[in-house]
């Protein structure tokens, strides 16, 4: 059996829950059962939520679950420059485009490319831009190779090939005048030097494997194996989340719960 290595890749915008916690088990237990590695990766690109003091908070409630990981931790604020590089290649290669928007208008639109003399203008105003990666650029450029894009879904022994559909997403966002890298480009670009096999997440991020999948042709980065895991869910029927203040696992410790406590809470062992 190939070498089995995944990850655990938090991002430091508050305290872990048991939405976390479920998460956390998966990975861990996949990597037990395949007698694999996990490394921990801390995903704070977010430098205006992301803070210190949650990662700390992170590596104490994992010790308290009882997971341990291989050395050295992945902090991906320290490597901007090598997020840059990647951008800067698919910049090189035609397949981005600077966005004029605010970052509450990128939310709203998926803007068509301007003129040269539009860019020029606006950039010389001073306005706030970002980067956006083209899918239809991107198919240009893959030619016949866009319609066989595809990636590998499953656990052990049942693997599927999946098709990749990354015009569902449109043209995303892979970096912002205040940060030099988005989510999808840090990603893809840890989990192909870090040599991460498997890929252990929530459904909550299954649409993400369409980009993925893209961004790892275009780099011919290595394609690791997905596999989704079902969501916790709140009494209200929505996932558990920073968002809507879940309760931390650290309060839960502190109210007396203990490790066992939460996998049967989460219904898991």
């Amino acid at each position: 059996m190939a070498k089995f290595v995944t990850r655990f890749a938090p991002s430091p915008t508050g305290q872990l829950h048991l939405g976390h916690a479920a998460s956390a088990f998966h990975v861990w237990k996949a990597a037990r059962r395949a007698g694999g590695q996990v490394l921990l990766r801390i995903e704070d690109i977010d430098t205006t939520r992301c803070k210190p003091e949650y990662t700390d908070q992170i590596l104490e409630d994992l010790h308290w679950l009882g997971f341990d990981w291989i050395a050295p931790i992945r902090v991906q604020s320290q490597h901007f420059a090598r997020y840059k590089s990647v951008v800067d290649h698919l910049v090189d290669l035609g397949l981005a485009y600077r966005c004029f928007r605010t970052r509450a208008e990128l939310a709203e639109v998926s803007p068509a490319p301007l003129a040269a003399s539009q860019e020029t203008a606006l950039l010389d105003a001073g306005i706030p831009f970002a980067w956006r990666l083209s899918m239809s650029r991107a198919r240009e450029y893959l030619g016949p190779v866009w319609n066989d894009l595809s990636y590998r879904l499953g656990a052990e022994l049942d693997v599927r090939s999946m098709p990749a559909k990354p015009q569902l997403t449109g043209d995303i966002v892979i970096a912002r005048k205040d940060s030099p890298s988005a989510y999808h480009i840090a990603s893809t670009h840890d989990d192909a030097i870090q040599g991460i096999s498997h890929i252990i997440r929530g459904l909550d991020l299954a649409d993400a494997v369409h980009i993925h999948t893209l961004l790892q042709v275009l780099m011919r980065w290595p394609q690791p194996i997905y596999f989704h895991h079902p969501l916790v869910l709140g009494q209200d029927g929505k996932r558990l989340s920073k968002s809507n203040e879940s309760e931390p696992l650290a309060r839960l410790r502190a109210s007396g719960m203990s490790v066992a406590d939460i996998w049967q809470r989460l219904g898991l062992k």
